[in-house]
């Protein structure tokens, strides 16, 4: 008898039952099993899901009636997802699930995103929200959720949001069947970030060390894709970290809106891994429309990337700060070798003669303040050339076999 894969669905029967029904139907009429948690606080309602709010408190070692007595909402809330995220990694370990969809508002959209955040990359993970039109970086993170947009307000069911959680359904449920977790990677594995400013070094590096029997990773340094290459640099086997595009440490800097927190890059320094730094990108910050950017960064020169994004020229002040901040970083986090590499001729396509924010005087600032701010067993090594050409590529992929070259040595 061939067994039927298994969506989760996270929805709260207190507020949303006629909603939870008509997906769970959806889902059933495609051909998967579903398995609904509750994490309801307000009341319990029978007949109720297979993990109902009552198991779900009692996962995070409580009581549904000791949470409902805090009378607080987000206090109570985050007993419920600490009881969910382990409801559902204890059910995935002893029936691993194919999929996960969670409906709901702001609250809804919280518990159910973080319990999606808890679970493997590829497994199939559809979030339908209200939240989905607006700000999402907190529910999406750095994992791979899809989010629909209901339009209206999830309060019942009319013509437009009946048609929303029905597709939602249906996608969650064809990508469940679909669903194959994957082992890891039999390859050694780098990760690595870009910006399509710096494109033309990082596609040569990557493929370089494709050739030579690596699998590279890429992330879009834009916020989210540092974090992701972060979470991944904590929980994945890898060999070492390229961290080429820095432009997620000049925005927390700047209040930039690219940034990545104050937790950027210390995973992959933790891990004790080569890692492996260069200024892609050092060369700008990112700001909104150009009338933002001006007002936000007064006196500076400006490149109009598009009509949301303005790229600010970094001058003197801010390659200092950064090279402090890098220096700053690997002296209280890296446990492993690290290196430095440092092109005198530009940053970036911005930063080069066919950009609009070129500027070779200030590549040897950052190199000097780098170079005195390092420990000394960093080796920092400046290059004349610039960051895109193929002689520092070639540089990185030199440097990065030498690191890992070192580190299986010293294992063995």
């Amino acid at each position: 008898m061939t067994t039927k894969p298994k969506v989760l669905l996270i929805a709260t029967l207190d507020t949303k039952a006629t909603e939870a029904q008509f997906v769970r139907q959806t889902l059933e009429s495609q051909g998967v099993d579903v398995i609904h948690l509750d994490a309801s606080i307000r009341r319990s309602v029978t007949p109720g899901a297979e993990i109902t709010p009552e198991q779900v408190a009692g996962a995070a070692g409580k009581t549904i009636q000791e949470v409902r007595d805090v009378k607080h909402e987000g206090r109570c809330q985050a007993v419920m997802i600490e009881g969910a995220i382990k409801s559902t990694l204890a059910l995935h370990a002893a029936t691993p699930i194919s999929g996960v969809i969670a409906i709901g508002g702001s609250m809804g959209s919280t518990l159910g995103s973080a319990v999606m955040q808890a679970l493997p990359y590829g497994l199939p993970k559809v979030l339908v929200s209200t939240m989905a039109s607006g700000f999402t970086q907190p529910f999406v993170g750095a994992m791979d959720i899809n989010m629909f947009n209901p339009v209206c307000d999830i309060a019942g069911l009319n013509s437009i949001t009946r048609e929303v959680f029905r597709n939602a359904a249906i996608s969650v449920a064809a990508m469940a069947k679909a669903y194959t977790p994957k082992a890891a990677s039999d390859k050694p594995v780098v990760l690595m970030g870009t910006l399509g400013t710096i494109d033309r070094c990082t596609v040569r590096i990557r493929k370089q060390l494709e050739d030579k029997g690596y699998e590279v990773l890429v992330f879009h340094t834009l916020g989210t894709g540092g974090q992701a290459l972060d979470k991944l640099a904590a929980e994945r086997d890898i060999v070492a970290v390229l961290e080429t595009s820095v432009v997620e440490h000049n925005d927390f800097l700047n209040n930039g809106l690219c940034s990545a927190g104050p937790e950027r890059s210390k995973a992959g320094l933790r891990k004790g891994v080569p890692v492996v730094f260069a200024p892609g990108n050092a060369d700008f910050m990112v700001s909104g429309p150009i009338d933002m950017a001006e007002r936000q960064f007064p006196g500076k020169r400006y490149h109009i990337h598009n009509r949301a994004l303005t790229a600010v020229r970094t001058e003197a002040e801010e390659l200092q700060k950064l090279a402090n901040h890098l220096a700053g970083l690997v002296k209280t986090e890296a446990k492993g070798p690290v290196s430095v590499l440092v092109p005198l001729q530009g940053f970036s396509h911005h930063d080069s003669p066919e950009g609009y924010l070129h500027d070779t005087s200030l590549c040897p600032v950052f190199y000097d303040a780098v170079k005195a701010a390092m420990p000394s067993n960093v080796t920092v090594e400046k290059l004349d050339c610039h960051l895109n050409d193929e002689q520092f590529a070639d540089a990185v992929v030199n440097e990065v076999l030498r690191l890992v070259g070192q580190s299986h040595t010293a294992a063995a």
